[in-house]
């Protein structure tokens, strides 16, 4: 699943996308309101982190224009600000959460959980399909042609990428970038070896092969034509 942080703290931005990352999260991050607002509004999320003390915009105008514009992912809001008048507004605004802090990362992820499987998410994002290959987002399982595929939580995180974006050819640095949080360094195989693992996972004992190797590009995950 992918998760928005709206966060202008570099080392709570940082701190907040590693952990949601080791979790088994997608997770982009943006350091004032106004860039929030624009990924908010053009890229598919499940949920949002947001400030409320943003630069630019301030978390209050940017939940009101995402919910006035129809998006209705969840969205838990982080502050400093402990009022009973500050968590009311942002309850009346649209907020599903609203978390104070200092906080516990364990708090935020159970949080985040509860909020998944609550319902706020449309249900059909809570699988993703190529094919005969089917991943459940809220039960972490993975099957093919019914058959279940155990894989580590780093595969299910690269799997789930490579799906939301099939058809499309991903290239080394962009999987480097979103699944390892991590620049690519062209002297490392990480990124050729994890694929490689998956796809002995998900393609060696069936016909169909849904990873191809684009040599010079990347990879790319896709269901072929009949």
């Amino acid at each position: 699943m992918k998760i928005l942080i709206i966060e202008d703290e570099p080392k709570t931005g940082k701190y907040l996308r590693r952990g949601l990352v080791e979790a088994g999260f997608v997770a982009d991050i943006a350091e004032d309101g106004q860039d929030g607002l624009h990924l908010a509004l053009t890229e598919s999320y499940d949920l949002a982190i947001i400030d409320v003390m943003l630069p630019v915009i301030n978390g209050w105008e940017v939940l009101s224009e995402i919910r006035r514009v129809g998006k209705q992912f969840p969205v838990l809001f982080l502050s400093a600000r402990n009022h009973v008048d500050d968590r009311v507004k942002g309850l009346e605004l649209g907020a599903d959460d609203y978390l104070v802090k200092p906080f516990a990362f364990s708090e935020l992820l159970a949080r985040i959980r509860t909020l998944l499987r609550r319902g706020s998410v449309n249900q059909s994002l809570e699988k993703l399909t190529v094919a005969d290959l089917e991943l459940n987002l809220l039960r972490r399982t993975v099957t093919r042609a019914g058959k279940r595929i155990n894989i580590t939580s780093k595969e299910f995180v690269l799997l789930e990428f490579m799906m939301r974006r099939q058809g499309e050819v991903l290239p080394r640095s962009l999987i480097a970038s979103q699944v390892w949080d991590m620049n690519f360094n062209s002297d490392t195989n990480v990124i050729d070896v994890a694929v490689r693992r998956l796809r002995s996972k998900i393609d060696e004992n069936y016909e169909v092969k849904l990873i191809r190797t684009m040599r010079g590009m990347g990879y790319i995950m896709e269901a072929p034509e009949p």
